[in-house]
């Protein structure tokens, strides 16, 4: 059996160029024979697991997963189990508290060692930035653009995880509501944007106190849309029209699917787990009725680039660590960090979107943006 396994892994790395035991950086070292038996049952599933164990090695992951994508190799191995998981969470998962359990939930400072002193984990804008910070920091500045927003105005940032927009918004003169659903994160974000009109709520969105904060000027949502669900997609649509005026906007920063089927099913069980990558056809078909597109802006590209940059972050906290990193916690986070780069790099199976929606449409259309100041940072408030 093991044998058949081992033949067939070999053959489907083949395809993409990729040599057990080769020399170059995309090469694989197997250390224990049951890798190919993990991956040959369970696909991505097994060879995250597999790297995790220790049970094989790659000098470049992110170069490794670029090639199998590109190729198609990675979906040969799917089988039923990951198509019947992936239709399960189109139907029903919500990531309703368990993300924020177990990704979320780590103490802050783990995170900041690698994202930076703005707090963003999400992709950055890197069209003038040169570093990981100033990509932040564009983001942030872009979607303020995006926004039309101004001093005085009132905003409700869904996700706002530690609180980085929130304080970003807060400090060019926005009345900020964030709302996070990890107490961990809420009680942090409070602090971060301590002497600004900016309160956190740690809440599910869903939570009546969301609704009640309203009307707002604004809504923002960024790297949060993954965790809703198909099944909410609306439910959160809802909650965006009903606190907003006519012609109100709203902005969506989301990963997006470009392919049918499972994403990552080793992501979806070790990192993020019961999440949804949300497919064009789930954002409109959830967007009918409620709000007109205004505008949709695809920069996949610079999440390779981000990635690559915390990447970078993380193995300089881990080299630190004394006691040193668990190996089993060191090697998951590397495979995840490393992987994503190497699917967003392929520019095929994963996507970053901007999407500016309007409650009832724009009067006269609404002028797009991408282009943003890089010297232009908010005046900071004394606090």
């Amino acid at each position: 059996m093991r044998f058949g396994s081992e033949r067939r892994v070999r053959r489907l790395l083949e395809r993409a160029d990729v040599c057990v035991g080769g020399n170059r950086p995309w090469d694989i070292e197997v250390h224990d024979g049951r890798f190919f038996g993990s991956v040959a049952r369970s696909g991505a599933l097994g060879a995250g697991e597999a790297y995790s164990a220790e049970w094989w090695d790659c000098p470049r992951l992110d170069q490794l997963v670029e090639r199998v994508v590109a190729t198609g190799a990675v979906d040969r191995f799917a089988g039923y189990l990951g198509r019947a998981r992936a239709a399960w969470r189109r139907a029903f998962g919500n990531g309703r508290g368990t993300v924020a359990d177990i990704h979320y939930a780590r103490d802050p400072a783990f995170f900041r060692a690698w994202l930076g002193p703005t707090l963003n984990y999400s992709c950055g804008y890197w069209r003038s930035a040169t570093n990981l910070d100033d990509a932040q920091r564009h983001k942030m500045s872009l979607i303020a653009a995006k926004l039309q927003l101004g001093p005085g105005d009132r905003v409700l940032d869904i996700g706002c995880g530690w609180g980085g927009l929130a304080r970003y918004l807060g400090e060019v003169g926005c009345r900020v509501v964030g709302v996070t659903n990890t107490p961990a994160q809420a009680a942090f974000a409070q602090r971060h944007c301590a002497g600004l009109d900016v309160r956190i709520l740690g809440c599910d969105f869903r939570d009546p106190q969301v609704r009640a904060a309203g009307p707002f000027d604004r809504v923002v949502s960024v790297g949060m849309f993954e965790h809703v669900g198909r099944r909410h997609h609306g439910e959160f649509l809802n909650l965006c029209r009903h606190v907003l005026p006519p012609g109100g906007l709203a902005l969506l920063h989301t990963m997006g699917r470009t392919t049918p089927g499972d994403f990552d099913s080793w992501t979806d069980r070790y990192i993020f787990p019961n999440s949804y990558v949300p497919s064009m056809a789930d954002i409109v078909e959830a967007a009918a009725g409620r709000f007109v597109v205004e505008d949709w802006h695809n920069f996949g590209a610079d999440y390779d680039r981000t990635l690559m940059a915390w990447h970078a972050g993380f193995e300089q906290w881990a080299k630190v660590q004394s006691p040193p990193c668990d190996p089993h916690f060191y090697r998951t986070w590397r495979y995840y960090l490393l992987t994503y780069a190497g699917y967003f790099r392929t520019r095929q199976r994963a996507q970053l979107w901007q999407i500016v929606l309007a409650k009832d449409g724009v009067a006269g259309g609404y002028r797009s943006v991408r282009d943003v100041c890089p010297t232009a940072r908010p005046e900071v408030k004394k606090v």
